[in-house]
Order: structure tokens, then sequence, then C-alpha cells
């Protein structure tokens, strides 16, 4: 008897065969006659049924919500089952088990974010990883075919690349060092021996900010290169949006309408996406915030605003110098603007931020200076530009920030399998 996934019964493989499965049990329902389970593995959820005159209806009946087994039966169609499929019991092999399931229907959102560790088994959550991979998929295919070599940057530094109060810092053996708040700089230093360079890996930031947006951990999308200008990023930026969409929209439908998202907004994302100067930005938001002015940084709420405008995908650039970190290259003619774009989507606001980084020595020193950094702490950096140094851009794209919007989740901490925030960090 052959041991399948579920997914291969659902999608018709083993209609009328003898079949084994594996999995826990997802849900029950127990008549005089009949007993009902939903089974669920890593591929699906199928309906079981078990008769009373089954040799395994003793063992149906000590099943309890999460159990494991082994079940064998007859797969067959029937199109009043979930899927329409179903498994005709006959042989039931209790592996594991067990007790009451702490998680029922009435649990509040609260409690099941406590219960994490559990919460992860849900259908939801099942489905949101399996689109992350593929989405984590799709951005390594789309770089590979742009001739990027994937790299492996460190989460501990000594220097930091923005700074501020969001630094996570710790006692490294007698030093003190930083938890990454992004692989920037290090990707940088990797562009003089391999060029075009990208890395998917975690960063870290000690904001306090509690919006559907915010963790204090989250995966970033990484690319620099060098050669290459504020077009070239952009260029770069909406292909890879655009490849990772259309794919996504191609390849995960039955994910997408299982979990109620709107797929057409994926398959609606295509190149060039707008472009508008942050000048035009705060022109835009003058009418509904007044107070806004040249120099502010773009609050949460004007860049959902400035998305719901454009309802898709598309990028603001050119901010002032002065609210932009030390390494964003500015304008020889008018420096007090700086080369940085961010890609904006509606509900999210900004999910990537990059620029042309500043390649001169002796203007990133005194930019430094200006921070209130110390250009000694970064000389390893300062190197970069005193031996071939090279026009070079790049850009980081918040990997759960992407998927709230993908999957119109209602938060960022279900866009990951296990969210830190400030509050957050069990199990």
């Amino acid at each position: 008897m052959a041991m399948v996934k579920i997914r291969e019964i659902l999608e018709g493989c083993c209609a009328d065969q003898k079949v084994t499965v594996r999995g826990w049990v997802y849900r029950k329902r127990e008549g005089k006659e009949l007993i009902f389970l939903l089974i669920r593995d890593s591929t699906g959820v199928i309906q079981c049924t078990i008769k009373k005159t089954s040799p395994s209806w003793n063992e149906a009946q000590k099943l309890t919500i999460e159990s494991s087994l082994t079940l064998e039966g007859t797969a067959k169609e029937d199109k009043r089952a979930p899927g329409g499929f179903e498994i005709g019991a006959e042989t039931i092999t209790i592996i594991g088990l067990a007790e009451t399931f702490p998680i029922s229907k009435d649990k509040s959102e609260e409690f099941i974010r406590d219960m994490r560790h559990l919460w992860l088994r849900s259908r939801k959550m099942n489905l949101v990883m399996k689109v992350r991979a593929d989405v984590l998929d799709a951005a390594r295919q789309y770089f590979k075919s742009q001739d990027y070599t994937e790299v492996s940057p460190p989460m501990f530094i000594s220097a930091a690349v923005e700074g501020g109060s969001t630094l996570f810092g710790l006692k490294y053996f007698d030093q003190d060092l930083y938890l990454t708040q992004s692989s920037q700089l290090y990707l940088e230093i990797l562009i003089y021996s391999l060029e075009n360079v990208y890395c998917i890996a975690p960063s870290f930031r000690a904001e306090k900010s509690r919006t559907i947006r915010h963790l204090t951990e989250y995966w970033h999308i990484e690319g620099e290169w060098p050669f290459a200008d504020m077009n070239d990023l952009m260029k770069f930026e909406e292909g890879l949006m655009t490849h990772v969409c259309q794919t996504i929209g191609d390849k995960c439908q039955k994910e997408f309408a299982e979990l109620g998202a709107d797929i057409a907004k994926l398959k609606a994302v295509k190149a060039p996406f707008p472009r508008i100067t942050y000048k035009e930005a705060i022109d835009r938001l003058k009418p509904k915030n007044p107070q806004l002015a040249w120099g502010a940084d773009l609050g949460y709420e004007d860049e959902k605003v400035l998305a719901e405008d454009f309802g898709k995908p598309f990028f603001v650039y050119d901010y002032p110098t002065e609210i932009k970190a030390f390494y964003c290259k500015t304008y020889s003619d008018h420096s007090e603007v700086a080369m940085s774009v961010d890609m904006m989507v509606p509900r999210i606001g900004e999910i990537s931020t990059g620029g042309a980084r500043e390649e001169n020595k002796d203007i990133l020193t005194e930019r430094m200076k200006a921070q209130g950094l110390k250009p000694e702490d970064y000389e390893w950096y300062l190197d970069l530009r005193r031996y071939g140094t090279v026009p070079h851009v790049g850009f980081g794209m918040g990997l759960e920030r992407l998927l709230v919007w993908m999957l119109d989740l209602d938060n960022i901490i279900d866009a990951i399998p296990f969210p830190r925030t400030t509050r957050r960090f069990y199990p």
C-alpha cells in the first residue's frame, strides 16, 4: 500500500487506490455510525471516514485534535468532501495521542499569538510560510538571472550602518558590538571582488514602533553593484518586483484562494513603475497635511496616502540629505538632495530603500563627521574609496512587508514564523 502525500490524493492521482497517509488530526466530528476526521500533512487536508463496522473504529474514537497517526484506506472521489476527495479508513495506527489542544475557534487573537509554537500548525500559517518560501525562491531566481552572486555577511558588526537609537548593542567577549541593521556595508566590500552581489539575511532594529509593519528582527533582501546609477537601481528593483509578483501569481493561486488574498494585484504588477520626487510627494500631501514641509521625513500615514493614490508599486526619490544616512551620495550642484529612493505599495507604504553610495573618500569623511560619527571607526569602509573606488548603488527590501502587501495580511507578525517585536520574543 503506497505511502502518499495528501496533495497527491487531492490532485486525483490516487482515486480508487489503496493508500497510506501520515499526519495529524485537524478536525474531528463523531456520530453514532460514522466518524469524520480531517487529516493534515504538510501538503494539504483531506477528509477520512470511519464506519462503526470498521476494525479501526475503536482507535478513531480515541483520537484527539492534533494526535499524530498513520491511516490506511481507499482514496475515492466525493464532491461533498472538502477538496473533492476522501479516504475510507480501514486501519488507523496512533503514533502520538495528543492532550486537549489549547487552541480552539473561540480563542482570542492575543491568545493565539502567545501560543505561536502551536499556531504555526494552523492552515493559515502553513500557507503563508509556503508562499514566503516561493517568494524567496523567485527573488533568488531573478538575482541569478541578472548574474548576481549570493554572499553571506556577518550578523555581529563593529560599525553601525545607520546608527542612532535603533541599534541592538551586545557584549562580544570583552568587546562592545552590535546586531546588524543592514548588510549593506559588507556587500559594498564584496562588489570589489564579485561585482554584482546580494544576500537574504536577518536585520535587527531596536525600534519601539507598534504598527502592522514593524519587527525588531526581519529578513532583508539586499543587493549592491558597481558601475551603476539611480536609473539602473530603479530598473533593477522594478524588474525584481515584477518577476516575484508574476511568478507568485502563477505558482500560488491555490494558496491565495484559500487565504482569501487578492492575487489580481500581483498579476497587474508590470514595469516600469511610476516615479515621483520627494518634492512632488510633499506637494501631493500638502492638502491633507499642511504642516508637512521640505526636510520632513515621510511618516507611515503619509506613505499610505501616497500609496493609495497610485494603487500599485511606485518610487519616491531624491530625498533631503539631512534625513539620510552618511553613505548616501548627493548631487554635486545641489548637495541638499540625496540620491535615495524608496519603493512603496498600498496599505504598507515603504517596502524598500536604496540609492547611490558616496564613492568620494573626502566627501564621505565629511558626511560622517557631520552626523557625529568617528571616521576612525570606519577605516575599513574608507579603504574601499582609497583603493579603486567606483560609483555604485544598492537597496534593501523587507521580505515581511512585501508579504503583508502580497497576502493582504492584517499584521506583519503573520509574515514570519517566529516574530520578534517590542513585546514578543517567545518561543
